[in-house]
């Protein structure tokens, strides 16, 4: 289930002490990906042995797109950082509620011009190059923001909370594209439409600095939602999910369900099934059991895993990290900031240059690029 943790993260211990620096992060990430017992496959026998106990498995967080212009959620702009009362909405509220579903996609409706505008940064880039140079297993990511998705289309990467760039309906598990989605909200809410015409023109949405969208009354975060002071929330219509429109479907006491419209289209509380809710796993959701497996899996088949812009906070993520400790894989993280229960990873490991373990609180985007060019 992803819950959040929501207790303090002490600041990290680096590892090695020369890891402290940009330069001595990059020389520890490389001394970790090259630590293996033999040196990894030619690009063309990629995929054809499969043995991966010498490459690495990545997890990643949503501090890995912070310089795709996103917020994460614990960093120095981090949506919890910067606003203390926010909290996401939970699984339960979105099913149960209209008027939390209202709430939902009017956020949504306007942190998606930011998020669909916003593309993978250099750390995910060269991820696609250590993929391709054989060091990497495959990726593991928190993220719903598709980076990885297009950045290295070809390195298996499992979306462990799934993606924004569809919708799946909660009774017919039909999906829908997001951009059409996004098209039905428009023709929907004329003003709310207006008015993120009006952010456009304000510029809030050219600006990449939290702090200048803020002021401009705009902040997006991590989910792709965004924070409007004083907006009408519950004035938002959002659409049925076609399917169940063409053709309710049955429920599970055996009747046919009842998807009723408004004139102009809009999904109506008088309907007992066509609710689209993003295709994401929310807070107080679970995760499906396939996904659960083949994240575990692509931990077991590697050798070594390396967790990225991520403060596990998340205990779906912290239970693959526990489990490639239990199974005695060398851990490696890079992230700014604190990692949850992250000292009892490196328990004993202070000395070295990285190959048993390494603790970095440097930019992804700046150590990745940096390590890519050393391993060619």
């Amino acid at each position: 289930m992803r819950i959040p943790y929501t207790g303090p993260l002490p600041p990290p211990t680096i590892i090695p002490e020369s890891a402290s620096s940009l330069t001595g992060a990059v020389a520890a990430i490389v001394h970790f990906l090259t630590a293996s017992s033999s040196p990894p496959p030619p690009l063309r026998l990629r995929g054809r042995d499969g043995n991966l106990k010498d490459r690495t498995v990545l997890l990643t967080g949503a501090g890995i797109s912070v310089a795709s212009g996103l917020a994460d959620y614990r960093g120095e702009n981090g949506t919890y950082t910067q606003n203390k009362s926010y909290r996401p909405i939970y699984y339960n509220e979105f099913t149960e509620s209209h008027e939390a579903r209202k709430r939902y996609w009017a956020r949504s409706f306007l942190g998606w011009t930011s998020l669909h505008r916003a593309l993978p940064n250099a750390a995910h880039y060269a991820i696609a190059d250590l993929g391709r140079k054989g060091y990497i297993s495959s990726v593991v990511t928190q993220n719903v923001d598709s980076f990885h998705h297009k950045a290295h289309p070809e390195l298996t990467t499992l979306e462990l909370h799934g993606f924004l760039r569809a919708l799946v309906c909660i009774n017919c598990k039909r999906y829908l594209p997001r951009e059409d989605f996004q098209q039905s909200l428009t023709r929907l809410n004329p003003a709310w439409a207006q008015f993120l015409e009006e952010l456009l023109k304000t510029g809030a949405l050219d600006t990449e600095n939290p702090a200048e969208r803020r002021k401009k009354g705009f902040k997006t975060n991590p989910d792709g939602d965004a924070d409007v002071p004083n907006a009408p929330y519950t004035t938002f219509r959002y659409p049925a999910c076609p399917s169940c429109l063409a053709n309710p479907p049955i429920l599970s006491d055996g009747t046919r369900a009842k998807i009723e419209i408004d004139p102009d289209g809009a999904w109506a509380p008088t309907s007992s099934a066509g609710i689209l809710k993003p295709n994401v796993i929310m807070f107080g959701e679970s995760i499906p059991a396939d996904v659960k497996t083949a994240a575990e899996e692509a931990i077991d088949e590697a050798g070594r895993i390396l967790i990225i812009g991520s403060s596990l906070a998340t205990y779906s993520a912290w239970r693959l990290a526990k489990r490639a400790f239990d199974r005695k894989m060398p851990i490696g993280i890079l992230n700014l900031g604190g990692v949850r229960r992250e000292e009892s990873f490196f328990e004993g490991l202070h000395h070295g240059t990285g190959q048993s373990g390494v603790r970095c609180s440097q930019p992804a985007e700046l150590v990745l690029p940096e390590v890519t060019k050393l391993l060619d």
